[in-house]
């Protein structure tokens, strides 16, 4: 995955300092309805893939709680439809990268994924959970961004390898803003570079 060189220091060595309070994965409840604003006033539709990054700790009770947060997911498959895999990218961040076509499913997968590590107590080694969207039309895409240090959704909208559209991004703000809980610093708007222009950053 290409990630922007200085995502490193916002999700990574200075998080803590910028940390603005506790992880709570009860915010994403707020993309139930944010999906339905991007289509309804966007012409963006869900993607149909989700992912939550975490950083790890070399430690048996940490891979214990992974192990936890893979069993529920595992167990939700039977009820949503929702598929899951696991990757460790170049950076060495870990994600958990959902598929399904019901953004309901999507949203709750993810919350039940980021709950259990709270639960376990790992909170703040949960760096972001991603949500994607195109639009049919052009086949652009575009990402709400949920930092669990900065406790905010930002908007990230790639126009190409290393590249993105501002103007878009903005659009997203103005029209989300109220609805979900948007990054009013716009220098924590980091984005999150896919290897392949029309991939996903997951991928």
């Amino acid at each position: 995955m290409g990630l922007f060189d200085s995502i490193r220091s916002v999700f990574g060595l200075s998080a803590e300092a910028d940390a603005t309070r506790d992880a709570d994965p009860d915010d994403l409840f707020g993309m139930s309805t944010a999906y339905i604003t991007m289509e309804a006033n966007l012409d963006f539709v869900p993607a149909g893939a989700a992912a939550l990054c975490f950083s790890s700790v070399d430690s048996t009770d940490f891979a214990a709680a992974v192990d936890e947060v893979e069993t529920i997911l595992h167990a939700g498959e039977e009820d949503t439809g929702t598929t899951f895999r696991r990757h460790e990218d170049d950076h060495g961040y870990h994600w958990v990268v959902l598929a399904d076509s019901d953004p309901e499913d999507l949203v709750t997968s993810v919350h039940f994924a980021a709950d259990t590590f709270v639960e376990e107590g790992y909170g703040s080694r949960l760096l972001a959970a991603v949500f994607g969207f195109e639009r049919p039309r052009d086949g652009a895409h575009a990402y709400w961004i949920y930092s669990f240090r900065r406790g905010a959704y930002y908007p990230f909208a790639p126009s190409g390898r290393h590249e993105r559209d501002n103007r878009l991004e903005f659009k997203l703000q103005s029209v989300l803003d109220g609805e979900l809980d948007v990054e009013d610093d716009e220098g924590y708007w980091y984005p999150l570079w896919p290897d392949d222009p029309d991939g996903h950053p997951w991928e």
